[in-house]
């Protein structure tokens, strides 16, 4: 789907000289269909890079996507320059009477803080309530993931002994869900958290099914039966260097971190990482867009969207 972005957002020229479609609203505004209307709730810091990386995986699919990015009130972003913050986002307070076909909820770094001590969790919170009669189906990121599974459905998360970080191999189940039509049967998807949900847990759950898993990285892909929401404990948007950038941060952190595995060739950090994720990550959100959103999505969504 031919991404509708702001002209001016920076990601449009990064993704345009990947060859990505990329149509600028001037464009947009003249064809005569209705775009899907996705929302992106993004939690990360750096949020022009989160931007880039996530629309790169909504792009190259035959109808428009309509992006609404948001952020949260409650925590104001220190490495995201204010005014790129005034210019391309909302509050939920600015979107929370409108409906959506989408949402995508991004990862954070605040692992090591239990979800009722996040700064932002009520408003988190009060958005993934939202979302059951306003969105039709949300896709939730790394630590989203967790958060949405702890508050939906009152599955923990668990401190690791060491942070696991890497590109690894996971096993496909339930080949016939819609979520994995063309996948292998083998993928390989990075991760990078301190901590994780457990199978056990999970599999209480008769609404929850486990679509894909990692014997090093756990649980990787969990869905609702209805495909309403989407969990991916992983990072399958991550650029080609971003495990290395965070490898070199927790570095000079002086943090005791270990090479990110299956990542430099030979483990040499020195060596640039073969991106060997890519197809996969492409197809994951695609499935997600055609499967979970566009087939189901009323083309009236005041009409649709309820739980």
């Amino acid at each position: 789907m031919p991404l509708n972005i702001s002209d001016n957002l920076p990601a449009v020229k990064i993704l345009e000289k990947e060859n990505i479609f990329v149509m600028r609203q001037t464009r947009a505004v003249h064809q005569d269909i209705r775009p899907l209307q996705i929302l992106i709730f993004n939690l990360m810091p750096v949020k022009i890079t989160t931007e880039t990386q996530i629309l790169r995986l909504l792009s190259n699919t035959p109808l428009q996507v309509e992006i609404t990015l948001i952020y949260t009130k409650m925590h104001l972003s220190k490495n995201t320059p204010r005014e790129h913050l005034d210019a391309f986002y909302k509050t939920f307070d600015d979107i929370s009477t409108h409906k959506y076909d989408g949402m995508i909820i991004t990862g954070a770094p605040i692992e090591h803080l239990e979800f009722t001590e996040v700064d932002y969790w009520d408003e988190m919170v009060r958005i993934m309530d939202w979302a059951n009669n306003h969105v039709t189906s949300t896709l939730y990121i790394c630590w989203a993931s967790q958060a949405g599974l702890y508050h939906h459905y009152g599955i923990p998360k668990y401190m690791r002994k060491q942070k696991i970080s890497g590109v690894f191999n996971h096993k496909v189940y339930n080949k016939t869900n819609l979520l994995l039509r063309g996948f292998d049967d083998e993928f390989l998807a990075p991760h990078s958290r301190y901590t994780e949900v457990r199978r056990e847990d999970i599999e209480k759950i008769k609404e929850l099914d486990i679509l894909a898993d990692s014997d090093e990285a756990g649980i990787y892909l969990v869905a609702s039966e209805d495909l309403r929401r989407v969990f991916i404990t992983g990072h399958s948007e991550y650029d080609p260097l971003t495990l290395k950038n965070e490898y070199e941060r927790d570095l000079i952190k002086g943090l005791d971190i270990s090479i990110p595995e299956n990542y430099f060739p030979d483990d040499d950090p020195v060596k640039d990482p073969v991106v060997k994720w890519r197809s996969h990550a492409h197809l994951l959100f695609s499935n997600w867009l055609n499967y979970c959103v566009y087939q189901v999505t009323p083309f009236l969504l005041e009409n649709g969207n309820k739980r």
